[in-house]
């Protein structure tokens, strides 16, 4: 049944679900059914008009005008056969409401099936230019930078989506490797623009400014300055140095998990500093870089908390510490691969109820 390829300009017709499948198969040999019953009863009786179910199944499948027409018409020649039969008696009024029937249901599948199609197309132009978008607000980052090999994974919610509100970025700058991994308060194109502000930002930061907290404290005004203001992102940045040394400002987000071969650490820092843009309601003092000790080997996994906090169908939260030390981590690819297809089992079949990002490093030397 069709289902699956391309179809109409080169628009994927998505497969249908396997009950949505069932459902028509079974819809298909009731009508099949119902062809049989006609020619083996007696005369004096019609099913006929039963054929104006086949153009509305078929036109479930496809996405082209014409497949819905054929059958349709299919379908009048079948009806005059079962009628020009055993039943030439009948009333001309039983034909002619057979012809209409199926004539009608025949227009109305094929005025749903253009509808549906050009829909879909629209759909699918908007989701090629939210990809685009998409790469020009997520680049993907460089497989190594400096002692770095790193590597990015981003799941969208909702399976329509291209882009929501976590965000990330690696920049090779003059004082190291900087990386950042946020999170923006809310969803929609609100927190898509706040996401965009923030990485804007960075990327000018990052390569101008040498102390790690004092960027953080220049990505918190510019949110604080954004006009309406009231919206906040959740971030980590990290500063690797040419030899390996790290340090790491959590402004408010989930705690990354270093794993080494002794084990998972949670990487708590020792005061906790508010998400940015929030920074001027505080009033504590800034944020504060902390010393990270790496060696080489260690794996630091950088997650926003659609991870954490995906629940499962007992609504409990993703074990993430406790899963983490049972995923190949030959590179930072082989986790993150194993670390997603481990969390949709989890969710499964619910789905995450918020977008993911997961960014992880390791360090080489």
């Amino acid at each position: 049944m069709a289902g699956k390829g391309s179809e109409d300009g080169g628009v994927p017709l998505p497969p249908l679900p396997r009950r949505t499948r069932l459902l028509l198969y079974g819809a298909f040999l009731l009508l099949v059914g119902a062809v049989l019953a006609d020619v083996l009863t007696g005369p004096g009786t019609t099913l006929s008009p039963v054929l104006a179910v086949a153009p509305v199944l078929v036109g479930a499948t496809t996405r082209r005008a014409r497949v819905p027409l054929a059958t349709g018409a299919a379908a009048i020649a079948v009806a005059g056969l079962l009628e020009g039969g055993s039943n030439t008696h009948l009333p001309g009024s039983v034909h002619l409401a057979s012809l209409i029937t199926i004539t009608a249901a025949t227009l109305a599948s094929t005025a749903n099936v253009v509808l549906i199609a050009a829909r879909e197309r629209e759909l699918f132009h908007v989701r090629t230019v939210a990809e685009a978008a998409q790469r020009a607000l997520l680049r993907p980052p460089p497989e190594r930078a400096g002692p770095l090999r790193i590597a990015v994974r981003y799941v969208a919610a909702a399976a329509e989506a291209r882009i929501g509100g976590d965000l990330y970025e690696v920049a090779d700058t003059p004082y190291g490797v900087r990386i950042l991994l946020g999170d923006v308060q809310g969803h929609g194109l609100p927190a898509v623009e706040t996401a965009a502000d923030v990485l804007g930002a960075f990327r000018t930061a990052a390569r101008t400014e040498p102390d790690l907290a004092r960027l953080a404290e220049r990505l918190d005004a510019v949110l604080a300055d954004r006009p309406g203001g009231g919206r906040f992102v959740t971030a980590l940045l990290l500063d690797v140095d040419p030899d390996g040394a790290a340090r790491l400002v959590n402004c408010g987000h989930p705690h990354p998990l270093l794993r080494r071969a002794g084990g998972v650490t949670e990487l708590a820092p020792a005061r906790h500093a508010p998400p940015l843009g929030l920074l001027g309601l505080v009033g504590d003092g800034g944020y504060r870089a902390e010393p990270v000790d790496p060696r080489p080997g260690d794996l630091l996994l950088l997650y926003t908390d659609g991870v954490s906090e995906a629940r499962d169908t007992a609504d409990a939260f993703y074990p993430l510490a406790t899963r983490l030390p049972s995923f190949p981590a030959t590179t930072p690819d082989d986790l993150l691969d194993a670390l997603l297809t481990d969390l949709a089992a989890w969710v499964s079949p619910a789905g995450l109820a918020d977008d993911a990002a997961a960014l992880a490093v390791r360090w080489e030397q």
